[in-house]
């Protein structure tokens, strides 16, 4: 069924998948802005007591393998699911592996949890983006937008759950001694709050789905008879109106792996915010505030995982205005991203200002930095990953063939599995060489590659055969 179109405005069904989207974004942020946290505190302190560089790994290769099952998902849903019933089978599963986690406080709940929060997240990932991107025909200079509008829905999510999170596992469910110290965090219960968060988004998507989606997603390309594979299947030149030869298919799929391997090394150097950066915060970043009506506090670490999604739900309608304006539409997909790994360089130079400030790589975790440094980094990776992140979603869907759209989408998703792997291994080297010194390595690093791809644009782009 061929979605109808509005001639103003977003189709409804924008506005599910931003839902649904939302609450399956804050089970993930939720879990995952405390992961760390329970992964290295005691468990007298209510974790499991694993060493920092130990405990680096196991968070790089869940964050990896959970954006390496997209590509599984991907295909199973194209040729035997359809994107509606993966999206249902990903979020139930969430869910039971969030509850695992609750359930029980050990090693074999961690690795029972993680394993289904893995798989589900390989059904449920590609699949809603690629349900995004078939809301509207090809051409429809509103898709660009309705990602932005989508990632807001991502971010909305992920804003909101380290804060719920926090207040669950630092105040309310946290033992405290008789001067307010915390002498046990309540981290199984924010496992908890992330699995009714997921139940939550499943309940309302599957109730909704068939007024505001139709039948959109409903059957994999593998069901339906030749007539219809033959629509579905058409590749057309924007420019030209005019259907793609094979050269020119090949063409675009190519360039979507050639943005692949960029990619990888941005979302490397931005994923430290959950592993490196989180442990900076929370031994060497000033996180004590005086407040009016409660007077001192200490900011919960975890809460520090809002600042970026809070950025973006901020920066983002104002990214979407600017794509969409005059000269927005000038600036090309190549030149965006590489613009966007050009500022991430530039936001950890605010780390090594925290770095400079405590004199160093000193361990003395008494000696802290401002939360300006902090801050700062977190607004200008927010600004390269908006330069990145709903652009490479937009234009994976203009380049992808129908027939091959979700396993192209997972492609597009394994640079952050691949980022993830590689981000573990580097936040694990933290404690060994400095953060000061990997700060500075990620930095140069990623500024080359963001120059490189700017200065290949033009080839790229005629690879990419009139999509922008």
């Amino acid at each position: 069924m061929e979605v109808v179109q509005q001639k103003k405005g977003h189709p409804k069904g924008l506005y599910l998948l931003f839902f649904t989207e939302m609450w399956e974004r804050f089970s993930y942020y939720g879990m995952r802005a405390i992961l760390m946290y329970y992964l290295t505190k005691t468990y007298l302190q209510g974790g499991l007591g694993i060493n920092s560089a130990e405990a680096s790994i196991i968070y790089g290769n869940f964050t990896g393998l959970v954006y390496f099952t997209p590509l599984i998902g991907g295909w199973l849903a194209d040729k035997y699911l359809g994107q509606r019933l993966a999206v249902t089978i990903g979020g139930i599963t969430m869910m039971f592996g969030q509850f695992a986690l609750f359930l029980m406080n050990n090693m074999t709940g961690l690795y029972i949890g993680l394993f289904l929060l893995i798989i589900g997240n390989g059904f449920f990932k590609p699949n809603i983006s690629i349900l995004v991107g078939n809301l509207y025909k090809d051409g429809d200079e509103r898709r660009d937008s309705a990602f932005s509008i989508f990632y807001m829905g991502i971010n909305l999510g992920a804003l909101i759950a380290p804060i719920v999170i926090g207040v669950l596992t630092d105040d309310i469910f946290a033992a405290k001694d008789n001067n307010g110290e915390i002498i046990s965090y309540g981290y199984r219960y924010g496992f908890l709050a992330s699995s009714i968060g997921m139940l939550l988004g499943q309940v309302v998507f599957n109730l909704l789905a068939p007024k505001y989606l139709g039948d959109l997603g409903t059957k994999p390309v593998g069901a339906v008879s030749d007539t219809e594979v033959a629509k579905v299947q058409k590749s057309i030149n924007p420019e030209t109106g005019k259907e793609l030869d094979e050269k020119e298919e090949k063409d675009k799929i190519s360039v979507i792996f050639i943005l692949f391997l960029f990619a990888v090394f941005f979302w490397a150097g931005f994923e430290q915010a959950g592993s490196s950066i989180a442990l900076y915060t929370d031994n060497y970043i000033d996180r004590d505030v005086t407040l009016p009506f409660i007077g001192d506090w200490t900011i919960p670490s975890s809460w520090f995982q809002s600042v970026n999604p809070f950025f973006v739900v901020t920066l983002a309608p104002l990214f979407a205005m600017f794509w969409s304006s005059p000269l927005g539409r000038k600036i090309s997909t190549p030149i965006k991203m590489g613009m966007g790994m050009v500022i991430l360089g530039i936001g950890f130079w605010f780390m090594l200002g925290a770095v400079s400030e405590r004199g160093g790589d000193i361990k003395d975790t008494a000696v802290k930095a401002s939360l300006f440094w902090l801050v700062m980094t977190y607004f200008i990776h927010t600004v390269g990953e908006l330069c990145i992140s709903p652009v490479g979603l937009s234009v994976v869907t203009k380049l992808s063939p129908p027939k091959l759209a979700s396993v192209l989408m997972a492609v597009w998703m394994l640079s952050s599995s691949v980022a993830n792997f590689l981000g573990g291994f580097i936040a694990a080297y933290v404690e060994k060489m400095g953060a000061g010194q990997i700060f500075t390595y990620i930095s140069g690093f990623v500024i080359v590659c963001g120059v490189l791809l700017i200065l290949l644009n033009k080839p790229i782009s005629k690879m990419m055969h009139g999509v922008k």
